[in-house]
C-alpha cells in the first residue's frame, strides 16, 4: 500500500461513519501498547509532538501511557497551530490531566538547553507521511536533539520518523506504523498496528478514491483533459449527448462525433460537435476520426452508436488503428465481441452490464459480490484490461485487485444512466487517472449524482438530471 492510501481510507472510513478521533484515538493506543510490551511498564517517557496529526496521534499516546508511566509531553510549536479537530481536541484532554506534564516548546532556543538523559524512552510523534523536504525549525531542532540520545536511550517514531525521507530524521530504533505497511518505506523497522479500519475499505470506492482522482493539472485551457465521445446513429443521439454532457463538468473540452443525421438535433455551446456525413458510422470514417482523436487525452466510443454490420467494422478498425485510451460501452462492446483481439496491446474500460458481459465472455456474473468480483477480476486479467460490470453494486477490476462501488439507486434503471458512466469515465481518463481508478470513481459520482437526484425527486427521474447534477457531485466530494 501507499501513503497515499491512507489519505484514501481516512476519508472514506469517515463516509462510513468511522470518525477520524476514533482512528487517531485506535492509532495512539496501539503505539503506547507497543512501547509497554517492547520495554515494560513503570517507564520514564518524553513523548515528542508537533501541531498536526501526527502530533495528535502523540497526545493520546502520551495519555495511554501516563496510566502506569511517569510521561512528559513536549508540544513542540504553537498549540494555537493545533488545527485538526481531532488533534485539538486530545490536546484539550491532556491539559486536563495532572499526571502528564506539558512543555511547550515554541521555538528552538526552547529545545537546545533540554536534558533528557533521564528518560526510557522518547516518542517521536513531530511529523507525518505527508511532510515534504527538510524540516523546518523547531521541529529541525527537535529531531537533533533526539538524536543525540540515539543508542542511549530507546526511540520510538509514530507512524514513521520524523524528516523522511530526508537527511534531516529521527534516528528511530523503531517505528509503529498503522493498519499496513507502507511501499514508499525503507531503511527502518515498522512494525504495524491495526487501528479499526473495516475490511471492505481494501474494496470500497468513496469519495477518498474521487478526491484524488478529480485534481486538476493545469490553469490553461485544454490542460485539465481534453475528451473524444465517438457515438449516434440514425436511430439514437441522446446516448452520446448525456456521456459528452456529463463528461463536459470535468474536463475542459469535450469533441462529440456524430452522424450528421443526428448531430442535426444536438445543440450544446459546451460541446464541440464534429459531425460525419451519413447517417451511420462506417469504415469510411476512420482515417479523419482517427485525426481527431490525435488531439485528445482519451476516447469514449459505443453510446447509441447501433448494431449495422459496416458500424460495427468501423469500430473495431478505429480500435485497432486508435493509440488513445479507450472507453468501451454500449453498441460498441457487441462489435469488439466478435473480435476481441483489437483490445491486444490497448488501454482500455470495457462497461458492460450483466447481459452484455454474458455476450462478450460467454458466462454471466452470479453469486455473491465476491464471486462476481472474482469472475470479473479473471476476465479483466485475461483480456488485459478494466472490466467495469454495471449493477446494484458495480465491480471493477483491472485483472489485479477488484473494486467495488455502492452509491445509486433505482431510479437508475432509467435508460441514459450507463452512457454519463461512459462519459464520467472517460473524462476522468483524460485527466490523467490510470483507468481502474477512473472506471471506480466514475461509478461513485454517477450513483452519487443520482442519489442527490432521488432527494430531489424520488425515484422518477431521467439520465439528463443525473448528468446536470455531476457538479454538485464534485463539489461534495472536494468538500468532503
Amino acid at each position: 500500500m501507499r501513503i497515499e492510501d491512507v489519505y484514501i481510507w481516512d476519508i472514506n472510513a469517515k463516509w462510513l461513519g468511522i470518525l477520524p478521533h476514533q482512528l487517531m484515538e485506535n492509532a495512539g493506543a496501539g503505539v503506547a501498547r507497543t512501547i509497554e510490551e517492547r520495554f515494560g511498564k513503570g517507564l520514564k517517557v518524553a513523548v515528542f509532538s508537533g501541531t498536526g496529526n501526527n502530533g495528535g496521534d502523540g497526545f493520546v499516546v502520551a495519555r495511554h501511557l501516563s496510566f502506569e508511566n511517569e510521561v512528559t509531553l513536549f508540544l513542540v510549536g504553537d498549540e494555537a497551530k493545533i488545527r485538526s479537530e481531532e488533534a485539538r481536541h486530545n490536546w484539550e484532554i491532556l491539559r486536563t490531566i495532572d499526571f502528564v506534564e506539558i512543555k511547550v516548546l515554541k521555538d528552538s532556543s526552547y529545545i537546545r538547553p533540554l536534558d533528557l538523559s533521564g528518560y526510557d524512552v522518547i516518542v517521536d510523534a513531530l511529523l507525518g507521511a505527508g511532510t515534504k523536504g527538510e524540516p523546518r525549525e523547531p521541529i529541525r531542532s527537535a529531531i537533533e536533539k533526539i538524536n543525540e540520545y540515539a543508542e542511549r536511550t530507546k526511540i520510538v517514531s509514530v507512524d514513521l520518523p520524523s524528516g523522511y525521507p530526508s537527511p534531516t530524521r529521527v534516528k528511530a530504533d523503531f517505528a509503529v506504523t498503522f493498519q499496513w505497511d507502507k511501499d514508499e518505506y525503507s531503511g527502518f523497522e515498522r512494525i504495524v498496528v491495526k487501528i479499526g479500519y473495516p475490511k471492505e475499505l481494501y474494496h470500497l470506492v468513496g469519495p477518498g478514491d474521487a478526491k484524488f482522482a478529480l485534481q486538476k493539472r493545469g490553469e490553461h485551457k485544454g490542460e485539465n483533459g481534453r475528451l473524444l465521445v465517438i457515438g449516434g446513429s440514425e436511430d439514437y443521439f441522446g446516448a452520446p449527448y448525456l456521456a459528452s454532457k456529463a463528461a463536459s463538468y470535468i474536463v475542459d473540452l469535450v469533441y462529440l462525433a456524430m452522424p450528421e443525421y443526428s448531430a442535426r438535433r444536438i445543440g450544446d455551446p459546451d460541446l464541440i460537435l464534429r459531425p460525419v456525413d451519413g447517417r451511420n458510422f462506417g469504415p469510411e470514417h476512420v482515417d479523419s476520426l482517427l485525426q481527431l482523436a490525435n488531439k485528445v487525452d482519451a476516447v469514449v466510443i459505443g453510446p447509441g452508436i447501433g448494431l449495422e454490420e459496416e458500424t460495427k467494422a468501423f469500430v473495431r478498425e478505429f480500435i485497432k488503428r486508435c493509440n488513445r485510451p479507450f472507453v468501451i460501452d454500449a453498441d460498441a462492446l457487441k462489435a469488439v465481441a466478435g473480435d476481441l483481439s483489437v483490445l491486444n496491446g490497448k488501454t482500455f474500460v470495457l462497461t458492460p452490464h450483466a447481459g452484455e458481459f454474458g455476450f462478450l465472455f460467454g458466462v454471466k456474473p452470479g453469486g455473491r459480490l465476491t464471486d462476481k468480483a472474482g469472475l470479473v477480476m479473471k476476465k479483466a486479467r485475461g483480456i488485459g484490461g478494466v472490466i467495469l460490470l454495471k449493477g446494484p453494486y458495480d465491480i471493477i477490476s483491472d485483472g489485479k485487485t477488484w473494486k467495488y462501488n455502492k452509491t445509486g439507486n433505482r431510479g437508475m434503471t432509467t435508460g441514459g444512466t450507463g452512457d454519463v458512466l461512459a462519459g464520467l469515465v472517460g473524462a476522468l481518463i483524460a485527466l490523467g487517472n490510470e483507468p481502474l481508478r477512473a472506471a471506480g470513481v466514475g461509478a461513485f459520482l454517477n450513483g452519487l449524482a443520482g442519489d442527490m437526484v432521488k432527494e430531489e425527486l424520488g425515484e422518477n427521474f431521467t439520465a439528463l438530471e443525473v448528468a446536470k447534477k455531476v457538479p454538485h457531485a464534485v463539489k461534495w466530494v472536494l468538500e468532503f
